[in-house]
This record gives structure tokens, C-alpha cells and sequence, in this order.
């Protein structure tokens, strides 16, 4: 999971080098946590939050056939850059 979002993530950024995808899995469900520069977190979470609800509804298809609960969730950082 972790791998597909990373790759969603820096296509939609202006920088990609900067963004920086990390997992955690807990006992039932995983977090999947995107950071990046303050000024890619627009597109990455995309008008009204459709283009991070995109991303959530992927990861949820692609976990459901795995048979784990996963979230998604995104993080800016100032110190980033």
C-alpha cells in the first residue's frame, strides 16, 4: 500500500523529492501518513478534499483484497524543504 500511494503522491506534487510516505501498522488497521511541502499540500488534497478522498478510496479497494483496514492521512511540515 505504502508504494502505491507514494507513487500517487509525487505525480500530484510540484515537488517529489520532498514527499515522504510512511507506514504503521497497528493490531487491526494500518496508517499510511504522506508529508510533504507546505505548498504540494493543496494538490494532494485537492479541492473540497477530492483528490485525497481518491486516494483513500484506492488504498480502501486495494486493501479490501488483501483483507486489511488501512487509512490514509496527510501531514505538512514547515521543516520540510
Amino acid at each position: 500500500m505504502k508504494e502505491l500511494v507514494e507513487y500517487i503522491a509525487r505525480a500530484l506534487a510540484d515537488k517529489p523529492d520532498q514527499v515522504e510516505v510512511k507506514e504503521t501498522a497497528a493490531e487491526s488497521i494500518t496508517i499510511i501518513e504522506i508529508r510533504m511541502a507546505p505548498e504540494d499540500a493543496g494538490k494532494i488534497i485537492g479541492r473540497e478534499g477530492r483528490m485525497i478522498n481518491s486516494i483513500r478510496a484506492i488504498v480502501k479497494a486495494a486493501a479490501a483484497k488483501q483483507n486489511k483496514k488501512v487509512t490514509v492521512e496527510v501531514i505538512t511540515d514547515d521543516k520540510i524543504g
